[in-house]
Protein backbone atom coordinates (compact mmCIF):
# COMPACT_ATOMS: atom_id res chain seq x y z
CA UNK A 1 0.00 0.00 0.00
CA UNK A 2 1.37 3.38 -0.93
CA UNK A 3 0.36 6.12 1.42
CA UNK A 4 0.60 9.87 0.92
CA UNK A 5 -0.28 11.44 4.30
CA UNK A 6 -2.19 14.42 3.03
CA UNK A 7 -5.88 14.94 3.55
CA UNK A 8 -7.11 16.56 0.38
CA UNK A 9 -10.64 17.65 -0.31
CA UNK A 10 -12.08 15.95 -3.36
CA UNK A 11 -14.24 18.93 -4.05
CA UNK A 12 -14.49 22.59 -3.20
CA UNK A 13 -17.25 22.52 -0.64
CA UNK A 14 -18.15 26.14 -1.18
CA UNK A 15 -18.18 25.77 -4.95
CA UNK A 16 -20.33 22.68 -4.77
CA UNK A 17 -22.84 24.30 -2.43
CA UNK A 18 -23.20 27.20 -4.80
CA UNK A 19 -23.51 24.94 -7.83
CA UNK A 20 -25.97 22.61 -6.12
CA UNK A 21 -28.17 25.52 -5.09
CA UNK A 22 -28.35 26.82 -8.63
CA UNK A 23 -31.37 25.68 -10.53
CA UNK A 24 -34.07 26.62 -12.97
CA UNK A 25 -35.93 29.91 -12.54
CA UNK A 26 -38.70 29.67 -10.00
CA UNK A 27 -42.26 29.31 -11.27
CA UNK A 28 -43.88 32.67 -11.77
CA UNK A 29 -40.88 34.36 -13.35
CA UNK A 30 -41.25 36.09 -16.67
CA UNK A 31 -38.45 34.06 -18.28
CA UNK A 32 -40.67 32.46 -20.91
CA UNK A 33 -42.06 35.80 -21.98
CA UNK A 34 -38.74 37.52 -22.52
CA UNK A 35 -38.19 35.99 -25.96
CA UNK A 36 -34.85 35.36 -27.65
CA UNK A 37 -33.68 35.15 -31.21
CA UNK A 38 -34.54 32.02 -33.17
CA UNK A 39 -37.63 29.96 -33.82
CA UNK A 40 -39.56 29.10 -30.64
CA UNK A 41 -40.10 25.45 -29.81
CA UNK A 42 -43.69 26.16 -28.85
CA UNK A 43 -46.13 29.01 -28.30
CA UNK A 44 -48.33 28.50 -25.24
CA UNK A 45 -51.34 30.79 -24.95
CA UNK A 46 -49.47 33.38 -26.97
CA UNK A 47 -46.22 33.00 -25.00
CA UNK A 48 -43.19 31.82 -27.00
CA UNK A 49 -40.78 29.28 -25.52
CA UNK A 50 -37.36 30.01 -27.06
CA UNK A 51 -35.39 27.16 -28.60
CA UNK A 52 -32.42 28.28 -26.49
CA UNK A 53 -34.22 26.94 -23.41
CA UNK A 54 -34.11 23.44 -24.88
CA UNK A 55 -30.47 23.75 -25.92
CA UNK A 56 -29.38 24.88 -22.44
CA UNK A 57 -31.22 22.01 -20.74
CA UNK A 58 -29.77 19.48 -23.19
CA UNK A 59 -26.25 20.83 -22.55
CA UNK A 60 -26.73 20.56 -18.78
CA UNK A 61 -28.08 17.02 -18.98
CA UNK A 62 -25.19 15.91 -21.18
CA UNK A 63 -22.72 17.53 -18.80
CA UNK A 64 -24.25 15.39 -16.03
CA UNK A 65 -23.70 12.24 -18.10
CA UNK A 66 -27.21 11.73 -19.46
CA UNK A 67 -27.21 9.08 -22.23
CA UNK A 68 -28.01 10.04 -25.80
CA UNK A 69 -31.76 9.85 -26.38
CA UNK A 70 -33.38 10.64 -29.73
CA UNK A 71 -36.52 11.71 -27.84
CA UNK A 72 -34.68 14.05 -25.46
CA UNK A 73 -35.54 17.27 -27.29
CA UNK A 74 -39.20 16.34 -27.66
CA UNK A 75 -39.46 15.35 -24.00
CA UNK A 76 -37.88 18.61 -22.92
CA UNK A 77 -40.27 20.55 -25.15
CA UNK A 78 -43.25 18.80 -23.52
CA UNK A 79 -41.88 19.56 -20.06
CA UNK A 80 -41.33 23.22 -20.95
CA UNK A 81 -44.91 23.45 -22.20
CA UNK A 82 -46.20 22.00 -18.92
CA UNK A 83 -44.02 24.39 -16.93
CA UNK A 84 -45.23 27.35 -18.94
CA UNK A 85 -48.84 26.37 -18.35
CA UNK A 86 -48.18 26.05 -14.62
CA UNK A 87 -46.32 29.36 -14.62
CA UNK A 88 -49.24 31.09 -16.29
CA UNK A 89 -51.68 29.67 -13.76
CA UNK A 90 -49.38 30.64 -10.91
CA UNK A 91 -49.28 34.22 -12.18
CA UNK A 92 -53.07 34.25 -12.50
CA UNK A 93 -53.26 33.13 -8.88
CA UNK A 94 -50.94 35.96 -7.85
CA UNK A 95 -48.23 33.64 -6.54
CA UNK A 96 -45.56 35.69 -8.32
CA UNK A 97 -46.42 38.67 -6.11
CA UNK A 98 -46.07 36.86 -2.79
CA UNK A 99 -43.06 38.19 -0.82
CA UNK A 100 -41.67 34.71 -0.08
CA UNK A 101 -41.93 33.73 -3.75
CA UNK A 102 -40.16 36.91 -4.83
CA UNK A 103 -37.33 36.16 -2.40
CA UNK A 104 -36.93 32.60 -3.73
CA UNK A 105 -36.90 33.93 -7.29
CA UNK A 106 -34.15 36.37 -6.38
CA UNK A 107 -32.12 33.62 -4.72
CA UNK A 108 -32.54 31.31 -7.73
CA UNK A 109 -31.35 34.07 -10.07
CA UNK A 110 -28.39 34.84 -7.79
CA UNK A 111 -27.40 31.17 -7.53
CA UNK A 112 -27.56 30.67 -11.29
CA UNK A 113 -25.36 33.73 -11.81
CA UNK A 114 -22.84 32.58 -9.21
CA UNK A 115 -22.78 29.05 -10.60
CA UNK A 116 -21.83 30.27 -14.05
CA UNK A 117 -19.27 32.67 -12.61
CA UNK A 118 -17.66 29.94 -10.51
CA UNK A 119 -17.37 27.70 -13.54
CA UNK A 120 -15.64 30.45 -15.49
CA UNK A 121 -13.40 31.33 -12.55
CA UNK A 122 -12.17 27.79 -12.06
CA UNK A 123 -11.37 27.44 -15.77
CA UNK A 124 -9.41 30.68 -15.75
CA UNK A 125 -7.56 29.90 -12.51
CA UNK A 126 -6.64 26.25 -12.97
CA UNK A 127 -3.33 25.27 -11.31
CA UNK A 128 -0.39 25.08 -13.71
CA UNK A 129 1.77 21.99 -14.04
CA UNK A 130 4.60 23.90 -12.37
CA UNK A 131 2.40 24.69 -9.36
CA UNK A 132 1.34 21.04 -9.08
CA UNK A 133 4.94 19.83 -9.24
CA UNK A 134 5.99 22.36 -6.62
CA UNK A 135 3.22 21.24 -4.25
CA UNK A 136 4.15 17.59 -4.84
CA UNK A 137 7.80 18.20 -3.95
CA UNK A 138 6.83 20.18 -0.86
CA UNK A 139 4.63 17.39 0.47
CA UNK A 140 7.12 14.71 -0.51
CA UNK A 141 9.85 16.54 1.43
CA UNK A 142 7.58 16.82 4.46
CA UNK A 143 7.43 13.02 4.71
CA UNK A 144 10.92 13.08 6.19
CA UNK A 145 11.98 9.77 7.70
CA UNK A 146 8.50 8.36 8.23
CA UNK A 147 8.14 4.60 8.04
CA UNK A 148 5.55 2.17 6.80
CA UNK A 149 5.02 -1.34 8.04
CA UNK A 150 4.13 -4.63 6.38
CA UNK A 151 2.04 -6.56 8.90
CA UNK A 152 -0.23 -9.55 9.28
CA UNK A 153 -2.80 -10.03 12.00
CA UNK A 154 -5.29 -12.46 13.39
CA UNK A 155 -8.44 -10.92 14.85
CA UNK A 156 -10.28 -13.01 17.43
CA UNK A 157 -13.33 -12.44 19.60
CA UNK A 158 -11.91 -13.27 23.01
CA UNK A 159 -8.61 -12.78 24.79
CA UNK A 160 -8.38 -16.49 25.48
CA UNK A 161 -8.69 -17.31 21.78
CA UNK A 162 -5.85 -14.86 21.07
CA UNK A 163 -3.71 -16.41 23.80
CA UNK A 164 -4.34 -19.85 22.34
CA UNK A 165 -3.26 -18.62 18.90
CA UNK A 166 -0.06 -17.16 20.38
CA UNK A 167 0.62 -20.45 22.18
CA UNK A 168 0.15 -22.36 18.93
CA UNK A 169 2.58 -20.04 17.15
CA UNK A 170 5.11 -20.83 19.85
CA UNK A 171 4.63 -24.52 19.10
CA UNK A 172 5.40 -24.00 15.43
CA UNK A 173 1.99 -23.32 13.93
CA UNK A 174 1.98 -21.26 10.72
CA UNK A 175 0.63 -17.72 11.08
CA UNK A 176 -1.19 -17.93 7.74
CA UNK A 177 -3.00 -21.09 8.80
CA UNK A 178 -4.15 -19.60 12.12
CA UNK A 179 -5.27 -16.46 10.28
CA UNK A 180 -7.96 -18.51 8.54
CA UNK A 181 -9.95 -18.26 11.80
CA UNK A 182 -9.59 -14.48 11.90
CA UNK A 183 -12.73 -12.34 12.14
CA UNK A 184 -11.28 -9.94 9.56
CA UNK A 185 -12.79 -10.98 6.19
CA UNK A 186 -10.49 -8.65 4.32
CA UNK A 187 -7.29 -10.42 5.30
CA UNK A 188 -8.04 -13.90 6.65
CA UNK A 189 -8.04 -15.51 3.19
CA UNK A 190 -4.65 -13.93 2.55
CA UNK A 191 -2.88 -15.17 5.63
CA UNK A 192 -3.88 -12.12 7.64
CA UNK A 193 -1.83 -9.88 5.34
CA UNK A 194 -2.61 -6.15 5.66
CA UNK A 195 0.08 -5.05 3.21
CA UNK A 196 2.17 -1.92 3.61
CA UNK A 197 0.66 0.89 5.64
CA UNK A 198 1.48 3.85 7.84
CA UNK A 199 0.86 3.53 11.60
CA UNK A 200 -1.59 6.42 11.29
CA UNK A 201 -3.99 4.13 9.43
CA UNK A 202 -4.47 1.85 12.44
CA UNK A 203 -6.15 2.43 15.79
CA UNK A 204 -3.60 3.45 18.48
CA UNK A 205 -3.34 0.14 20.40
CA UNK A 206 -2.68 -1.72 17.16
CA UNK A 207 -0.14 0.75 15.77
CA UNK A 208 1.71 1.02 19.10
CA UNK A 209 2.08 -2.75 19.33
CA UNK A 210 3.12 -2.94 15.68
CA UNK A 211 5.82 -0.26 16.06
CA UNK A 212 7.26 -2.08 19.06
CA UNK A 213 7.91 -5.29 17.13
CA UNK A 214 11.10 -6.39 15.41
CA UNK A 215 11.04 -7.80 11.89
CA UNK A 216 9.69 -11.34 11.82
CA UNK A 217 8.32 -11.17 15.38
CA UNK A 218 4.74 -11.36 16.61
CA UNK A 219 3.01 -9.99 19.71
CA UNK A 220 3.31 -12.34 22.67
CA UNK A 221 0.25 -10.91 24.38
CA UNK A 222 -3.13 -10.17 22.79
CA UNK A 223 -3.65 -6.61 21.58
CA UNK A 224 -7.11 -5.35 22.47
CA UNK A 225 -8.94 -2.85 20.24
CA UNK A 226 -12.60 -1.99 19.69
CA UNK A 227 -12.66 -4.74 17.05
CA UNK A 228 -11.54 -7.56 19.33
CA UNK A 229 -8.18 -9.16 20.19
CA UNK A 230 -5.31 -9.14 17.71
CA UNK A 231 -2.18 -11.19 17.23
CA UNK A 232 0.16 -9.08 15.09
CA UNK A 233 3.14 -10.21 13.02
CA UNK A 234 5.59 -7.66 11.63
CA UNK A 235 6.92 -8.77 8.27
CA UNK A 236 9.07 -5.76 7.38
CA UNK A 237 9.66 -2.00 7.77
CA UNK A 238 10.75 0.52 5.16
CA UNK A 239 10.90 4.24 4.50
CA UNK A 240 7.53 5.64 3.53
CA UNK A 241 7.09 5.31 -0.22
CA UNK A 242 5.50 8.36 -1.82
CA UNK A 243 3.33 7.70 -4.87
CA UNK A 244 4.41 9.13 -8.20
CA UNK A 245 3.32 12.57 -9.30
CA UNK A 246 1.07 11.04 -11.95
CA UNK A 247 -0.78 9.01 -9.30
CA UNK A 248 -1.66 12.02 -7.16
CA UNK A 249 -1.77 14.78 -9.77
CA UNK A 250 -5.62 15.00 -9.95
CA UNK A 251 -5.82 15.19 -6.15
CA UNK A 252 -3.11 17.85 -6.01
CA UNK A 253 -4.87 19.87 -8.70
CA UNK A 254 -8.04 19.83 -6.62
CA UNK A 255 -6.09 20.79 -3.50
CA UNK A 256 -4.47 23.75 -5.21
CA UNK A 257 -7.73 24.83 -6.86
CA UNK A 258 -9.40 24.79 -3.47
CA UNK A 259 -6.59 26.83 -1.95
CA UNK A 260 -6.84 29.39 -4.76
CA UNK A 261 -10.60 29.63 -4.35
CA UNK A 262 -10.31 30.08 -0.59
CA UNK A 263 -7.70 32.81 -1.04
CA UNK A 264 -9.93 34.54 -3.58
CA UNK A 265 -12.96 34.47 -1.24
CA UNK A 266 -10.87 35.79 1.66
CA UNK A 267 -9.59 38.64 -0.51
CA UNK A 268 -13.13 39.52 -1.57
CA UNK A 269 -14.21 39.63 2.07
CA UNK A 270 -11.17 41.68 3.04
CA UNK A 271 -11.83 44.33 0.36
CA UNK A 272 -15.59 44.45 0.87
CA UNK A 273 -17.42 47.16 2.79
CA UNK A 274 -19.64 45.01 5.02
CA UNK A 275 -21.51 46.75 7.85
Amino acid sequence: MKFFPIHLSVAFSTLFVLTACAGDPAPGTSSTTSGTAGEPVAVVNGVAIPNEFVEVIIAEQRAQGAPEDPNMKDNIRKELVRRTLLEQDAVKAGINKRPDTVVRQDLARQNALIRDYVQDWTKNNAPTDAEVEQEYEKIKTSLGDQKEFHVRHILLKTEQEAKTAISNLGKGAKFAELAKKSLDPGSRDNGGDLGWASPALFVPPFSQAMIGLSRGKYTTTPVKTSYGYHVILLEDVRDLQAPSLDEVKPELQQRLQQMKWQAYIEQLEKNADVK
